[in-house]
């Protein structure tokens, strides 16, 4: 039988990631996150659930690889795309801006992890993205912190590319015992961020 693979984004921002976290263990993760397999999208799930596994052993090293993968899949899912959808959004009036960019990081989420189905809303300068198959929150046992960074990262990223002041953050997390993932973000300078009991204990 043919083993199911992840896609592209999400291995090759990972990947980018510990090569930027964790350059000294970079030979250990391309034993599952190998060059060939990175170029031809060939990866496995569970080869990148393996990957996953391991960083979480790395303590610090996890919310930090995830994070910044999350930043480049942003970056380069909006940087591969036409230029005419950011211009438009930026001429929108704020409400309309923020409802536009927050869809598109939810098309970046879709596009990155397939299986996420993933929903957004945006009321009274809140953002709300439900992950509901979270690609990194497949554990066997529940864990303290969340797993889900990376897609608190994608929606952080899009929203300061299209200039919206924003501070985004796991609200809930399928491996911390949430019913699935979800990241919110506070929009505009003066908004205060979602802090729940999973989010402090990441500080």
């Amino acid at each position: 039988m043919r083993e199911a693979r992840i896609g592209r984004m999400l291995p090759a921002s990972v990947h980018q990631a510990i090569v930027d976290e964790l350059p000294a263990r970079l030979d250990y993760y391309e034993h599952w996150l190998h060059p060939a397999g990175l170029r031809n999208g060939t990866i496995g799930v569970a080869a990148f659930r393996a990957v996953l596994s391991f960083l979480r052993q790395e303590d610090a090293a996890y919310p930090a690889v995830v994070s910044r993968a999350g930043r480049y899949a942003a970056a380069w899912s909006l940087d591969g795309a036409s230029p005419l959808p950011a211009r438009l959004i930026g001429w929108l009036p704020f409400p309309l801006q923020a409802r536009a960019a927050v869809w598109r990081a939810r098309r970046v989420i879709a596009a990155a992890d397939v299986r996420a189905l993933a929903t957004a809303s945006v009321r009274r300068k809140r953002a709300r993205i439900r992950i509901a198959a979270s690609a990194f929150c497949e554990v066997r046992e529940p864990v303290e912190v969340p797993l889900c960074g990376f897609y608190a990262a994608v929606l952080a990223e899009v929203l300061a590319r299209h200039g919206i002041e924003a501070r985004a953050d796991v609200e809930d997390c399928r491996a911390a015992g949430g019913e699935a993932c979800i990241v919110t973000a506070a929009l505009g300078a003066d908004a205060e961020p979602v802090a729940t009991e999973a989010v402090r204990a990441l500080g």
